[in-house]
């Protein structure tokens, strides 16, 4: 008989779910929270699909009880949750709410006694809409301070039982959509100059972040970025291709990971902006370089690339009949969760990755029995592990995994339409079910492989 050889994870590593507060939570105005600008930019005609709006979600403000006792049902032992910056300063700076407060408390001690660990991400997105009212958001260096004081709010009041931090998640998703392309909030197209400096106050509050941990958080601390750098593929895996991959990561993802592993800004970030490079102050890379306990990876797909004329990189385009999700932006590129870890701790000596969200988007619907057959998700992120389970082989120090998402949530602008959960959510009566995929990753979580 043929023996199956057992795909096994190391023994301390975190499995669990991810989450965040604007896109699950809902409570948009209630207990002195303030807006913030994922509730505004849903009113502007076009932005969001079908106007869908946050303000009830899935309702998890009132639900988290129920919520985490179906996590911990699941079997997970870790939960990626984020804070609402204007649950907590409903202006975004100012006097602190302390129903804000109150709630992550509970929040936190519930997930505690069900022997879930809390991973807090500081900002999700969620804005204050003051901040941007009244200095432009991330563009003025005013908002840095508002958020130091913010991380600083908040790591003295539950750092006593959260000890894993992440200050930023997707800093290019909420400054490149956000502010040059308009894609996502507060929806501005401005020029790049403005863009690369709004780049530069969020590396700042990231800096800010950590400094909160290092300064409040206490012993046992710990703390890292979470960044959605795109992966890089090599189409062959030869020294040729392999090395263009890596020049090619570099120079897409110049504008975060050098910054902060590498001190500074490099001539290959001055040869990609030019004249728009952003403008810094004496001591700011001190900040912004701080060392960190982990590199948090959001990796969903890649782009593939071979070796060109003298070496120089190629990113080859995807043909029309690629596989991709629901969601049109992920396309089935499941060695990205190879590559992406093995560069970042080749490329700028990472010890330490977390794999901060993985997961597929489709628009799931449940059949005759109310049960929600969804092999393609389960294929997706089975696929992905292998990779994964590839990585730490090869010895690329990978410390775990959390899986995006607990549960069907506000996709952004995608509004409702898109769904990313392996809980089922029925927005109209917000009964959650689990889907296949749920049941299938609940075993991978109990028995630490995959199976």
């Amino acid at each position: 008989m043929i023996k199956t050889r057992p795909l096994s994870f190391p023994k301390k590593f975190h499995w669990g779910f991810a989450a965040a507060a604007a896109q699950i939570e809902g409570a948009a105005f209630e207990d002195n929270k303030g807006p913030s600008i994922w509730d505004v930019f849903p009113t502007i005609p076009g932005k969001v699909h079908n106007g869908d709006s946050p303000e009830v979600a899935c309702d998890h403000y009132h639900r988290y009880k129920q919520d985490i006792a179906l996590m911990a049902k699941l079997g997970a032992k870790n939960y990626r949750l984020s804070v609402s910056w204007p649950r907590i300063f409903p202006s975004g700076r100012g006097p602190v709410n302390p129903k804000g407060i109150d709630f992550y408390n509970r929040l936190i001690d519930t997930c505690l006694a069900k022997g879930i660990t809390p991973w807090v991400t500081m900002f999700h997105w969620d804005l204050p809409q003051a901040l941007e009212d009244e200095f432009g958001g991330w563009r003025d260096r005013r908002t840095v301070d508002a958020f130091a004081t913010y991380a600083d709010t908040i790591v003295q009041a539950f750092g006593d039982r959260v000890k894993n931090w992440i200050t930023l998640n997707e800093i290019y998703c909420f400054i490149h959509q956000g502010y040059a392309d308009g894609t996502k909030a507060p929806g501005h197209k401005l020029p790049a100059k403005v863009v690369n400096q709004a780049y530069h106050h969020a590396l700042l509050a990231h800096g800010h972040g950590v400094r909160a941990v290092r300064e409040h958080g206490g012993r046992g601390a710990r703390v890292g970025l979470t960044d959605n750098c795109v992966p890089m593929i090599p189409v062959t895996e030869t020294p040729g291709d392999i090395a263009a991959s890596q020049r090619a990561f570099i120079e897409r993802n110049v504008r975060v990971l050098d910054p902060i592993y590498r001190g500074g800004y490099t001539a290959t970030y001055r040869k990609i902006v030019g004249k728009d490079a952003a403008k810094f102050q004496k001591d700011d890379f001190k900040l912004i370089s701080l060392p960190t306990d982990f590199l948090g990876l959001n990796t969903y797909t890649g782009e593939f690339v071979r070796a060109g004329k003298g070496g120089k990189p190629e990113i080859l385009a995807k043909p029309r009949s690629y596989p991709a999700a629901d969601a049109t932006w992920l396309a089935h590129a499941s060695q990205a969760m190879y590559w992406c870890p093995r560069h970042v701790a080749e490329i700028y000596g990472v010890k330490s990755v977390v794999i901060t969200e993985n997961g597929a988007g489709y628009d799931d619907v449940p059949d005759a029995k109310g049960e929600i057959m969804d092999l393609h998700r389960r294929d997706y992120v089975r696929c992905c592990l292998r990779e994964l389970h590839r990585a730490i082989g090869d010895g690329v120090p990978v410390d775990g995994y959390f899986l995006w998402s607990f549960m069907d949530n506000y996709e952004w602008q995608d509004g409702y339409r898109i769904r990313f959960g392996v809980v089922y959510n029925d927005y109209a009566t917000q009964k959650r079910t689990p889907k296949l995929s749920a049941q299938w990753f609940s075993k991978v979580m109990d028995e630490n492989r995959i199976v």
